[in-house]
């Protein structure tokens, strides 16, 4: 006999329960992503791990407008954003933009002058946990999401499928480099990051119009 684990008829406290967690899980995460992708990027010379790193910050700033929809649902059900999500959602477009654009610049400038990295090691191991996080996340969220009816909640996992693309990036660029030593794989992996991130900001801007729907239409949650 299959055992029903969540039931949003009997007891809706439990999907409050896990998509909180979850909020500060991906919060956290990103935060401690972010912090030691910069390190090594900055130390290392990688823009494509640099990239992912900041990135990873501007996903904190979704990350506490998630956080904040959950406590306001909490009290009046509603998942259409307030005024501090649309501004935090308009706040992480912008800087996903403006991201976009310093990596697409940097990319350019690296290949002019043929810089290269020291070493993307650090992008191989970051990389790999972030996908095997990013993936449970996603799970999760999904899973919740789905049983509980949250259109919100699938549209986060969507983004955070989105991140789980970022960290595919950075592991094939950093892959790619140390087994060439060709430093147009780590400026065309940040030129990829970029992409993502454009598109990311796009979407942010969708979600503050109220569209909690990511571009694909929701299509993305379900693959």
């Amino acid at each position: 006999m299959k055992t029903v684990l969540f039931n949003p008829y009997k007891d809706r406290s439990v999907f409050y329960k896990w998509a909180f967690t979850l909020a500060l899980i991906t919060v956290f995460y990103n935060l401690l992503e972010g912090i030691v992708s910069v390190f090594f990027g900055i130390q290392d010379g990688t823009v494509t791990l640099f990239g992912f790193g900041v990135d990873s910050f501007v996903e904190v700033i979704s990350g506490i407008g998630i956080w904040h929809m959950i406590r306001r649902m909490r009290r009046n059900g509603t998942e259409s954003p307030d005024s501090f999500e649309r501004t935090a959602l308009r706040v992480t477009g912008t800087a996903f933009y403006i991201l976009a654009a310093g990596l697409i610049i940097t990319a350019l400038i690296n290949v002019y002058q043929g810089s290269k990295p020291e070493t993307t090691v650090w992008g191989i191991i970051i990389s790999t946990i972030s996908i095997c996080s990013m993936w449970i996340l996603i799970h999760f969220k999904v899973k919740i999401g789905t049983q509980f009816k949250s259109q919100a909640l699938l549209a986060d996992a969507a983004c955070t499928k989105i991140c789980m693309w970022l960290s595919v990036i950075l592991l094939i660029s950093s892959v790619g480099y140390e087994l060439t030593g060709m430093g147009l794989l780590d400026s065309l992996g940040a030129v990829s990051i970029a992409g993502l991130s454009f598109r990311e900001g796009r979407e942010a801007f969708e979600k503050a119009k109220g569209n909690l729907i990511c571009s694909c239409g929701g299509k993305c949650s379900e693959r």
